[in-house]
């Protein structure tokens, strides 16, 4: 699946890319020769950890690297008064007659835990280009689905904070 990125997600991907090349990588050698050097490699749990870190980062930076070469780039604009990318958006569930506040996020930004929905989610996808005032079907699968309506939309400043999902 292609991630969908913003110019600003690459540029953080890229910045943690090159943070582990130049300083993690540095560090994972660095331990793997001081475990090696305390001799009997078949009981040294300590050089079997290092080991463990060292790859960890590689295939990090590996899966990063195969990220953005395949990272499909959208733009953070928006449509004034429709939900886009970046905006904050308060949803009012009908079922549950509860309202709720949500940024609109790329997916590797997501987190519902702080209320950052992806655009690749069943909800960011309903919503996205409609207006305040619509009542959307949020389309879970073929069996489930629930009515929202956007009670309002602000345009958030994308300062930058949000975290990128480490896997």
């Amino acid at each position: 699946m292609r991630e969908k990125l913003t110019k600003k997600d690459v540029e953080k991907i890229e910045a943690e890319i090159e943070h582990r090349k130049l300083v993690v990588r540095k560090e994972a050698i660095e331990a793997v020769k001081e475990a090696r050097a305390q001799g009997d490699l078949s009981e040294n749990f300590e050089y079997y950890a290092a080991k463990r870190d060292k790859n960890k980062n590689e295939s990090r930076i590996r899966y990063l690297e195969r990220m953005i070469k395949t990272a499909e780039i959208i733009s953070e604009d928006s449509v004034e008064d429709e939900v886009g990318l970046n905006n904050t958006v308060e949803l009012y569930f009908e079922e549950d007659d509860e309202t709720e506040e949500y940024r609109v996020v790329t997916s590797i930004r997501g987190d519902s835990l702080k209320n950052l929905i992806s655009i690749e989610s069943p909800l960011g996808k309903a919503i996205m280009g409609h207006k305040a005032g619509d009542r959307v079907e949020v389309i879970v699968n073929d069996k489930v689905s629930y009515p929202v309506v956007i009670k309002s939309i602000t345009n958030t400043i994308d300062d930058g904070t949000d975290a990128i999902k480490s896997f």
